[in-house]
This record gives structure tokens, C-alpha cells and sequence, in this order.
């Protein structure tokens, strides 16, 4: 692999709300690994990255700006391996996520996508929703604002109406699950799976956390969880993935948030190992392919 050159591309601040070191360190952790694995690691930041002629056969990258997705999604149209794929990172943005996930019966919590003017308190009665979630439906999530918690129906419509004033044009509105808060993180084609309760470890991105609580520890099978998760992944086009999801009371599951390359804060060292493999395998299958 000593020939093999690799354009990494780190994630804009503005995208790593609350995350901008813990994001920077696991991407410089894999760059390290690739590094002793004989590859040459090239970093550029986004603009850097939107803005050179990129040379390399390789993209790595945690992007997120609109522009980078775009000339990711360009690269890997002319023939480069771009991990995760932007096409995969747009899959990832609310709406296309949540549609994608219930298209292909992924366990999801039942939900409404709206425009942000209009009145959904019918709707939102009618569907059971007596709390629920509101969520930017158009990008990935930038402040705490992006994602709300709503109490009842009434705060709903006008917490969604706040969304129109932002320019935020549609949202996505989950219902509010009970049960214990998990979240995990994967890679594709490799055995790492890692899930915790980030309330009990004080992990928390905007603090939303806090609302479902301490965990119960409500006994759930974690191998079939990480199948849901990979099978998830597939079908979004992202080999580096991370969320959450909900556990009822009977063990059950359903995802309520999907991400490509999130931070692996807690499990940094095992999961930057998993995601260098994880390229050094997809560099192999690309290379055979030309």
C-alpha cells in the first residue's frame, strides 16, 4: 500500500457542533493508522479541498458543506474512491434519511414529513403524536435549534412555525419514543460494533439526552441490532456510520438518528483501527475493479 495516496478531508467546524475536537481526533487517528499501514495521507480542510485540483485515486473525508458533497459526488462519478460516499452523506440529511429508512422497513419511529408553514396540529392529533420530535429535514444538523423536543401538540406547530421564520423550509417530526437511549457506532465490512447510554456517561451533543433519561438497562440483542445498523448503512451508502435508537420495555429497537462518520469519541482507538481496515479492504476491491 506504500504507493497508494489518499486525500483526507476534514470536517468544516460549523459541522461539528459541540465535536470539533473530538471529530478532528478520530479523523487524525485513522490518517495515523492508514500512515503506519504505509499509505500517504494528504489533509486538507474543506475549503482547501473545494477549492484544489485533488489528484489522489483516494478521498477520505467527514465533510459536510454542500459544495465539498457536490465534488465528492463529482470524484466518485469519474471513477475515485470516496469514503463515505457523498452520495451517502446527502442520504444522511433527515428527510432523505427518514424516507430511505422506512422504505426499507428499518425499525423507525413513526413520523410526519411537513413543510415548515403548515398547520399540522390535526395531523399531529390524528397520528397520536402527544410529544414529539422536530427536526430540519433539509441538512444535517448545525445548533441545538436544528433538533427540538416537544411536549405537546400545541408547542409542536409553534416550534415548527419557528423553523419557517429560520428559513428552514421542512421538517421531519418523529414521535417521542420511551425507553433507553443507546447509541452506537459501526463499520462497514468489520466486526466493530460499539454501543452505550450516553446519558450514564455523560455524553451528550445539545443535552436532548436528558429527556428520556437514565438508563433502565432493558435487555435487548445486540447482534441484531448491529445487523439492523449495517443492513442500514447499505442502504444508505455509508461504511463509516454511527446513530441511535430507542430500546422499549419488550426489547425491541428503532432507530431515531443516522449519521455517516460521527465523532467515536468513546471508542476512538478501537474505531479508528476498524475504519482504517475498512479503507485498506474498499482501496483493494477499487483497485481489482481497474
Amino acid at each position: 500500500m506504500a504507493d497508494i495516496k489518499i486525500a483526507g478531508v476534514m470536517r468544516a467546524g460549523a459541522y461539528s457542533p459541540n465535536h470539533i475536537g473530538n471529530d478532528a481526533a478520530i479523523f487524525n487517528a485513522v490518517a495515523d493508522q492508514l500512515r503506519k499501514r504505509g499509505c500517504e495521507v494528504v489533509v486538507y480542510s474543506e475549503q482547501q479541498f473545494q477549492e484544489a485540483d485533488i489528484r489522489e485515486e483516494v478521498v477520505l473525508n467527514m465533510c459536510r458543506e454542500q459544495a465539498s458533497i457536490r465534488k465528492l459526488m463529482a470524484l466518485e462519478e469519474r471513477g475515485r474512491l470516496v469514503i463515505n460516499s457523498g452520495f451517502g452523506i446527502e442520504n444522511c440529511t433527515r428527510e432523505r434519511m427518514t424516507r430511505i429508512l422506512m422504505a426499507n422497513n428499518i425499525p423507525y419511529p413513526d413520523s410526519l414529513i411537513v413543510d415548515t408553514n403548515e398547520d399540522v396540529r390535526k395531523a399531529l392529533e390524528e397520528a397520536g403524536f402527544a410529544s414529539c420530535w422536530i427536526k430540519r429535514g433539509d441538512f444535517h444538523a448545525m445548533h441545538k435549534e436544528d433538533v427540538s423536543y416537544c411536549r405537546h401538540i400545541e408547542e409542536a406547530q409553534e416550534v415548527l412555525h419557528e423553523y419557517f421564520y429560520r428559513g428552514i423550509p421542512r421538517a421531519v417530526i418523529n414521535v417521542h419514543l420511551v425507553g433507553d437511549l443507546v447509541k452506537f457506532y459501526g463499520v462497514s465490512g468489520q466486526p466493530f460494533f460499539y454501543w452505550f447510554y450516553p446519558y450514564d456517561q455523560g455524553h451528550s451533543k445539545y443535552g436532548y439526552e436528558s429527556v428520556n433519561g437514565k438508563s433502565h438497562g432493558i435487555p435487548f440483542d445486540v447482534e441484531a441490532l448491529h445487523d439492523t445498523c449495517q443492513r442500514a448503512a447499505d442502504i444508505m451508502d455509508v461504511r463509516i456510520y454511527g446513530g441511535d435508537c430507542i430500546i422499549d420495555a419488550d426489547g425491541s429497537f428503532r432507530i431515531i438518528d443516522f449519521n455517516d462518520w460521527p465523532s467515536f469519541a468513546p471508542c476512538r482507538t478501537e474505531g479508528s483501527v476498524a475504519i482504517a481496515k475498512c479503507v485498506l479492504k474498499a482501496i483493494r476491491e477499487h483497485m481489482k475493479k481497474d
